[in-house]
């Protein structure tokens, strides 16, 4: 069976969405994938999300729910709310830090999402519960 990244699959779903400039995406249901699509929702990254009947019968059997994920834009140009998604800690490098290391990311714009002993969480909510973890990624 193959076992794979799901936030990096969805970064990069994100990411080749906005080079089209598409309007909505489809990503796996996990609740990591949830958890990361309600935090970009509440900071004004992605318009909204919701819940998709549609379910994509796999080679092995196996069946896959999805969310579908609503993209900002904004202007004439539809310019993306959205400039850049970095990923940071992988499956074979993790990267961790401590509240007090965290920076900001592209001067305050920007925000780096963990993965704490809390859950999910941005690095301002890190700083101020003074909780460190996992580097998941940065988007700005």
């Amino acid at each position: 069976m193959t076992n794979i990244d799901v936030i990096s699959d969805m970064l990069t779903r994100i990411r080749n969405s906005l080079l089209i400039k598409a309007r909505k995406v489809n990503v796996i249901n996990t609740k990591l994938t949830v958890n990361i699509a309600e935090i970009l929702k509440k900071e004004g990254f992605i318009d909204s999300f919701e819940l998709a009947d549609a379910t994509c019968l796999t080679e092995n059997g196996v069946i896959k729910k999805y969310i579908t994920i609503f993209l900002k834009y904004k202007g004439p140009k539809q310019v993306s709310y959205i400039t850049k998604i970095k990923r940071v800690s992988k499956p074979g490098l993790r990267t961790y830090s401590s509240y007090k290391r965290l920076q900001s990311v592209a001067g305050g714009v920007g925000l780096t999402v963990l993965s704490t002993s809390k859950g999910l969480m941005t690095d301002r909510l890190a700083r101020s519960n003074k909780i460190g973890g996992e580097i998941l990624f940065y988007i700005w």
